[in-house]
């Protein structure tokens, strides 16, 4: 009882910040006329944040942590057990942290792991949720890492919830399209600034800028990369520096075989799922503007019956 209290508090605390950063998006943008709804928005909300993280978190606690919790002896490794809830999300959120910046890092010089990560560059109008977008390889390896010592170490139960919703909320400000200066706080937190530049396509940062929650991990690495100027506000600017697929399905092939994805239209199967959503998006609006033809069609007829009656 106490977790799901919990769970639903963190969520209520996640919407709210979502809200409160899309407000921020529209009235000081880091880059000024990006649409709400950019390109790939859809496929982010949908395939990534909403299908991909439910499936993600069944196969993630249920078939991989759940199994190594309960076939192996670790009651000689509940070291946090006794801590207090605030030092464990405390010490969970650094050790983590350090790991992802490792590791993110050796995915910028590795080209198999470059394979599982650069869906998540793919975004070229970084917002809020380009944070979601993401291998689900990629997903599964650090989230695996994440939680598996949360609940082997024999942290508190509501440690999960807790630092799940930090990391969202982390993820959502660093990507976020805010112009925001922090001063100082610059050295120990990561900002938008920093890592919309990690998101621009350009040589001098795609070894630069790893840090997710802590910028102070790239400035003790020597990793970071502050000008002191946005990126130029051009397409080319944003991305990945090589055409990338647009469906979820294809991002996800595309990491093992490399292909252009306009060449496949020439098979009708292909076409036919490709074209299926705008297809469906302007028969939606088609059906709408019906309705809305109908609807006026019987306001004026009213209104004339109405004058009718007047005129008698």
């Amino acid at each position: 009882m106490r977790q799901l209290n919990v769970v639903t508090i963190t969520t209520i605390i996640l919407v709210c910040w979502v809200i409160f950063i899309i407000t921020w998006e529209r009235m000081s943008p880091y880059r000024k006329g990006l649409p709400f709804f950019r390109e790939g928005f859809w496929v982010d909300l949908v395939w990534y944040t909403i299908v991909q993280s439910y499936f993600l978190k069944i196969i993630i606690f249920d078939y991989l942590v759940a199994p190594l919790q309960h076939h192996f002896d670790w009651s000689h490794f509940q070291l946090v057990h006794n801590w207090p809830v605030w030092v464990q999300v405390v010490f969970f959120l650094f050790t983590h942290d350090l790991y992802i910046y490792l590791f993110h890092r050796f995915q910028h010089s590795n080209k198999i792991l470059w394979r599982i990560h650069e869906a998540h560059h793919s975004v070229k109008e970084v917002d809020f949720l380009a944070g979601a977008r993401s291998h689900i390889l990629e997903i599964i390896i650090n989230q695996t890492i994440e939680f598996a010592p949360i609940i082997l170490l024999g942290a508190d139960p509501v440690v999960v919830p807790i630092k799940a919703m930090l990391d969202s909320m982390f993820g959502i400000f660093i990507h976020a399209n805010i112009n925001v200066n922090l001063r100082k706080l610059k050295y120990f937190f990561n900002t938008p600034n920093l890592h919309l530049w990690h998101h621009a396509n350009y040589r001098e940062v795609f070894h630069a800028n790893f840090s997710t929650k802590f910028s102070v991990w790239d400035y003790i690495f020597d990793t970071v990369y502050d000008p002191g100027y946005a990126p130029g506000d051009k397409p080319e600017n944003w991305g990945l520096f090589y055409d990338y697929p647009r469906d979820y399905f294809l991002q996800h092939a595309f990491s093992v075989k490399r292909f252009d994805e306009r060449n496949l239209l020439k098979y009708r199967w292909f076409k036919q799922y490709y074209t299926l959503r705008p297809r469906l998006i302007k028969s939606l609006k088609n059906q709408k503007d019906k309705c809305m033809r109908i609807y006026d069609s019987l306001n004026n007829y009213g209104q004339q019956d109405d004058n009718s009656i007047k005129s008698q």
